[in-house]
């Protein structure tokens, strides 16, 4: 495990801590790859995480969500002490069964759905977990599909 400090800074509406080169290196050495996504586990000032490494605008960053941040009582300009490292297990994200059924029923969106990167397939998914009422859940698989079959956005986005 690596550790290092950090001044927790923000690009957009995204906290953040640059990660540092020899820390890097040991993750890329740990992860067997310098490209893509990183799934890394540490600690946060001895807070337990789980997150993903992403490159983004040049820098590898790892991201410090809302949770993390209040675990820590830490915010934006504050300093963090970070450990780090490799996280080998496997990260599996389940399709909501509503939507398995939903993509059954419709073979054009199912195709187009799997098309979609791997990332792109992943923030459809976790979004459709994360709906606790069946009334909206059911509402946003129709907008789901609806989205892929280039009728209306959904998430924020437009057709894939």
């Amino acid at each position: 495990m690596q550790s290092f400090k950090a001044k927790i800074d923000i690009i957009g509406v995204n906290p953040f801590v640059l990660v540092p080169g020899k820390v890097l290196k040991s993750l890329f050495k740990e992860a067997q790859k310098e490209k893509g996504p990183i799934p890394v586990t540490g600690t946060l000032d001895a807070h337990q995480y789980h997150q993903t490494l992403v490159k983004y605008a040049g820098f590898w960053r790892l991201y410090l969500n809302t949770p993390m941040r209040k675990a820590i009582e830490k915010d934006v300009g504050d300093i963090v002490r970070v450990e780090i490292q490799h996280d080998a297990r496997e990260r599996i994200t389940p399709m909501h069964p509503k939507l398995e059924i939903a993509l059954k029923q419709n073979k054009e969106a199912k195709l187009i759905f799997l098309s979609l990167s791997p990332h792109r397939q992943k923030e459809i998914m976790r979004y459709i977990n994360h709906l606790k009422t069946e009334d909206v859940i059911d509402k946003n698989i129709a907008k789901a599909i609806q989205f892929l079959l280039g009728k209306e956005r959904f998430i924020g986005r437009d057709r894939p």
